[in-house]
């Protein structure tokens, strides 16, 4: 008897508590709806400075409309994330609001792999090649490649590359890129990446007055094995520098010019 009782007044006294939960909750949503947007809080979820808190406010402001002061509960999320999202240094962006009044934005940039230089036009390329302006905000430090690019593309574009042959090469280049910055070696001793007019890609080391070709951006590994074969048997006996060029774009030579 004195069992069932207590089963019972625990079974009231949970029933209470959870009333009190649902009562405390209604009471706390009630007031959330009521609420007004007071501001906007803005988070990065990365180091990258592509954007500021600054921008993004400017593009909320002018593509959004006026969202301080807006009935909390009616601030368009999706909106405000579809607006961010099209920036072409923004990856994405997730909004939500809070308690006290704010929208909150947290902010995931692009990273990007590596930096094209063609002519006036520069832009970035991330790993996935979505390619994207450079920004007045921030440089990123990463391997530039310049000279006669094969993008066909305008100032100000974001987006893959338009056609399948550059998306192919794309896609080669920052698979080598990937490759260099993989290696305490190469990335410590590749100064600058040019494309010529025939396509041929050449590395620029930092040290010595050597040029290597490569070729296209295939068969990368076999390509920088014959460099180093070069610098561990050619240069010993003819000295750094005693080339111009080193080509080790055909399979399995190394051509050197005097």
């Amino acid at each position: 008897m004195k069992r069932g009782l207590k089963i019972v007044i625990a079974v009231v006294a949970a029933c209470i508590l959870g009333m009190a939960v649902f009562a405390i909750f209604s009471l706390n949503a009630e007031r959330h709806r009521e609420l007004a947007c007071s501001g906007l809080k803005v988070e990065f979820a990365d180091k990258f400075n592509f954007v500021t808190a600054e921008d993004i406010e400017g593009y909320l402001n002018k593509e959004y409309g006026a969202y301080i002061g807006q009935r909390l509960d009616s601030v368009d999320l999706m909106k405000v994330e579809t607006i961010l999202g099209r920036k072409s240094a923004i990856l994405r962006a997730e909004a939500f609001t809070t308690p006290d009044g704010k929208l909150n934005v947290k902010i995931y940039q692009r990273e990007p792999s590596v930096r094209f230089q063609k002519g006036d036009n520069g832009f970035y390329a991330d790993s996935e090649g979505f390619l994207f302006p450079l920004q007045d905000n921030y440089t990123s430090k990463v391997p530039i490649i310049d000279g006669d690019i094969p993008l066909s593309i305008e100032s100000g574009y974001k987006g893959q590359p338009k056609t399948e042959s550059e998306r192919d090469w794309l896609q080669k280049v920052i698979a080598m890129v990937g490759y260099i910055q993989g290696s305490k070696t190469w990335s410590e001793n590749i100064s600058q990446i040019s494309v010529r007019k025939n396509g041929d890609l050449v590395m620029v080391p930092r040290h010595g007055k050597e040029l290597f070709i490569l070729g296209q951006p295939v068969d990368i590994e076999d390509k920088f094995s014959r460099i180093g074969k070069y610098y561990s048997s050619i240069v010993p006996e003819k000295g750094e520098g005693y080339y111009s060029t080193v080509n080790v774009k055909f399979d399995g030579q190394i051509v050197c010019r005097k």
